[in-house]
């Protein structure tokens, strides 16, 4: 075995948890590149896996409203069309009257629709009026458009949710922002600020056009008709790794209960042939330098898992 930074876990062919057990890392040991520490968490959550994958939507009206207005309409069977937004996770499982089903989307056209864009111009601190609008006294669908524009002007459009934009403006495309201040006009022209002090000020401007946006249409499969075959359903599509004390050797089996009695557990390459053999099981084999949010059933005990390879000083 000569593990490599990319490539340091990952198996040749399908291997035993046994015949990995008998790999030996003296390559490791003799390795010349820049030493790493590899970090491995593991949570316990506290449901059953079929519980744990069913989806619920929140009860804030922004986006659990229209998410529970498509589960109306399309579960257990039936079609609900949105434009230019998805009201649902996509692969979302739910469960309706003892059946389970996993929502899709596909996209059915596009039409013209009117909408309300918001755009937002900076205030210089000396300008800023008295009755400039504190951000936080906003209801939150205004709140957040105009935080997401703030900081899409301060990172000069480098910020993660400029995917939300279209172009340097921000359109209101679910009900709630509809009904907002933003949406009814009241706040065009106004200037808000993100701190009671006055700085990081704009002014606000909304306007009104037709636009061409996406149809999505949401449906919902049926998967399992009973809780019996969604476990089966849940195992073969949401759980990564599968484990049993008994298939582990002993000193695998106390890294992997060491991390979970811990939340994490460090190692700094060359790594222990224990831990190597366990991010094996675990399937994190091709690991670069980050993989987050698995799922281990391990001796009847659901588990979030990640791991995180840093480069040490």
């Amino acid at each position: 075995m000569v593990p490599t930074r990319r490539y340091l876990l990952q198996a040749a062919g399908a291997v035993s948890l046994t015949a990995l057990a008998g790999c030996s890392a003296t390559s490791v040991l003799n390795r010349e590149d820049p030493t790493e520490e590899y970090t491995l968490h593991v949570d316990a959550i506290e449901t059953s896996p079929t519980a744990y994958a069913l989806y619920e939507p929140d009860d804030d009206a922004l986006f659990g409203a229209p998410a529970r207005t498509a589960l109306q309409a399309i579960v257990p069977e039936g079609r609900h069309t949105t434009y230019g937004y998805k009201p649902l996770p996509s692969d979302a499982y739910v469960e309706h009257d003892g059946s389970y089903f996993q929502t899709k989307h596909v996209v059915t056209g596009r039409e013209r629709v009117e909408r309300s864009l918001v755009g937002v111009t900076p205030v210089p601190e000396e300008d800023v009026p008295e009755d400039a609008l504190l951000i936080d006294t906003l209801e939150r669908p205004s709140a957040r458009v105009l935080k997401i524009l703030h900081s899409y002007t301060l990172t000069d459009g480098r910020t993660s949710t400029a995917e939300l934009l279209r172009g340097d403006e921000y359109v209101l495309r679910r009900p709630v922002e509809e009904d907002s201040r933003l949406g009814t006009g009241e706040l065009d022209g106004h200037v808000v600020t993100m701190t009671e002090d006055g700085t990081w000020a704009y002014r606000v401007h909304v306007t009104t056009e037709r636009i061409v946006e996406t149809a999505y249409t949401a449906v919902a499969v049926n998967v399992a008709s009973s809780r019996r075959q969604f476990r089966d359903v849940v195992f073969g599509s949401r759980i990564d790794a599968t484990l049993t004390a008994d298939e582990l050797s002993k000193d695998v089996r106390d890294h992997l209960d060491q991390t979970i009695d811990r939340g994490s557990l460090s190692e700094t390459a060359p790594l222990p042939d224990s831990f190597v053999t366990l991010l094996k099981a675990l399937h994190l084999g091709a690991v670069d330098t980050a993989a987050n949010g698995k799922l281990l059933w391990y001796d009847d005990a659901l588990y979030r898992y990640g791991l995180y390879v840093n480069e040490t000083s």
